[in-house]
């Protein structure tokens, strides 16, 4: 997969990152026609009001580890799981867009159903609304399995990559106290990145780096007789 920055910007280190999420996507849909589906962030991008105008305007989900401070909020548990009001431990059904709510129902193969009090009259399905909690639920909720999936190997691959770059072109050895400088020198990094991004799209299929040691059917010249 190729690496491709979409929008950069160049800011003061005592600003706060989560001022740049809106302005980014609404770059994105202004000059690109396009929005993406989720965001993956880490937990500086944390704030009930800007992800609640994203999910709102955009439709964009906005993915964000837990802090350890952060209080969990019904129907939520540890996890985070979700949770019925008398604790059988429920999966993500999916998001009805008509009436905005998250749905979630009890998939588990040996339930704690049977041997509960309110059976009789439980749906073992339950609705919550985005607006809720915008963290742990929003447009996607931290308790899915894709939102999981996408926070524990997305997010670790995306860091990586980024530290990647600062130290293949030597940004992290940089430090710059004027901010025209800072932002030349942000151009000139997004500069090659897109040049090597384009070099690899274009260039031939290289061969395999052990082609040479790979083996090979030998052939046995035998003398006529």
């Amino acid at each position: 997969m190729v690496l491709v920055p979409l929008v950069s910007w160049v800011a003061p280190a005592n600003r706060n990152e989560v001022e740049l999420l809106w302005p980014t996507l609404h770059y994105c849909g202004r000059r690109l026609k396009w929005v993406p589906d989720v965001v993956v962030g880490d937990k500086s991008y944390i704030h009930l009001e800007v992800q609640k105008r994203i999910r709102e305007q955009w439709g964009v989900a906005v993915l964000t580890r837990l802090r350890a401070d952060m209080k969990l909020v019904f129907p939520f548990e540890p996890g985070p799981q979700a949770v019925c009001p008398q604790g059988q431990p429920l999966e993500w059904l999916g998001y009805e867009a008509a009436d905005q709510l998250h749905w979630f129902g009890v998939t588990a193969v040996q339930p704690l159903c049977p041997w509960c009090w309110q059976q009789a009259d439980c749906p073992r399905q339950f609705s919550h609304a985005p607006s809720e909690h915008e963290i742990l639920l929003g447009r996607l909720p931290l308790a899915s399995r894709v939102a999981q999936r996408l926070l524990r190997q997305v997010r670790p691959w995306i860091e990586a990559s980024q530290s990647y770059e600062k130290n293949q072109l030597g940004l992290s050895a940089m430090f710059l106290n004027s901010l025209r400088l800072t932002w030349t020198m942000a151009l000139l990094a997004d500069a090659v990145t897109l040049l090597r991004a384009r070099a690899l799209v274009t260039r031939p299929a290289a061969e395999l780096p052990l082609r040479d040691l790979a083996p090979r059917q030998l052939t046995l010249n035998w003398p006529e007789d």
